[in-house]
């Protein structure tokens, strides 16, 4: 059988996310075209690629071996065009970044901006969710993250270390009862994650002040930051987000400081496109810089 790479790029989007209409939604296809290009393929092979189910389509056995072969052309793919277009060039193209919503919201934003007037022709998505990504499904093209995995073919790179603290509102402050010590904390609506949807250990922050219980919970830091800023308690902050909610200052910084590291995670393969070295490298150079910046106005 001949392989068309349109129908391999059609057979990786349902392969990624499961489902036709996501995938049409990906690809700029109806879902009805989507799907035949599928059914062309299992023509072809002679197999089921998919198995459909209430949750979506999952790979089948013939499917995770076309996986792999399908992976590899579009690396091919991509090697070509990063061979053609460059180092002269700007880098272009669209480029997919997972990370936790403290980092998504807080600084992304202005360092991909940035990157993004520098190179015209690229796209860049930040997808923000509060748990882990897969890049061998290339649910994003590389990750921020806040441990290192220690599985998978990846490759990992510190980024930069990042500073957090306990903090609460002046409004806050001004009805509440003193807070000198992590003991007073008691006395004090606390602000924190929702316990069972901590995704990844470091983000136990509330674990190193002693604290058992949340008064106010969320699996979303931004959703915690919005909660500090309007009085509803004390919680913790990272510090290269004060800066976007005046009005919030820090507490007990000579009892409690936080430290923590974003890494950026990257499919072993990718390290051969020169393109997405490239960004890597300005994207860990532009969140360094930014975090030194906003935790200098802190």
């Amino acid at each position: 059988m001949q392989v068309q790479w349109d129908d391999l790029k059609v057979f990786l989007a349902v392969a990624r996310a499961e489902s036709l209409s996501s995938a049409g939604r990906l690809l700029k296809l109806d879902p009805a075209t989507v799907g035949r290009r599928v059914a062309r393929l299992e023509a072809g092979f002679g197999a089921p690629l998919f198995a459909k189910s209430p949750t979506g389509y999952a790979l089948t056995d013939a499917g995770q071996r076309l996986m792999t072969h399908a992976t590899r052309a579009e690396q091919a793919v991509e090697d070509a065009a990063d061979d053609m277009a460059g180092q002269a060039a700007g880098i272009s193209g669209q480029i997919r970044i997972g990370a936790p919503d403290g980092s998504a919201n807080f600084l992304l934003p202005q360092v991909c901006d940035r990157i993004g007037r520098a190179n015209p022709g690229l796209e860049i998505q930040i997808v923000a969710l509060p748990r882990l990504f897969s890049l061998t499904r290339r649910e994003a093209d590389m990750v921020v993250a806040v441990s290192p995995p220690t599985a998978g073919r990846l490759t990992v790179q510190k980024i930069a270390d990042y500073r957090l603290h306990l903090a609460a509102s002046d409004d806050y402050l001004r009805t509440a009862p003193p807070i000198t010590s992590l003991d007073d904390l008691q006395n004090h609506r606390i602000i924190g994650y929702v316990q069972d949807m901590i995704f990844d250990k470091e983000l136990d922050y509330l674990g190193e002040t002693g604290l058992t219980r949340v008064d106010l919970a969320s699996n979303s830091v931004a959703v915690q930051m919005g909660w500090i800023r309007q009085g509803a308690g004390v919680g913790i902050m990272h510090d290269f987000a004060m800066p976007f909610f005046p009005g919030t200052r820090k507490l007990l910084t000579d009892q409690l400081s936080l430290t923590r590291s974003f890494y950026l995670v990257r499919h072993a393969d990718d390290r051969r496109l020169e393109r997405l070295n490239r960004f890597a490298q300005t994207f860990c150079d532009g969140i360094r810089a930014e975090v030194a910046r906003l935790e200098a106005e802190a």
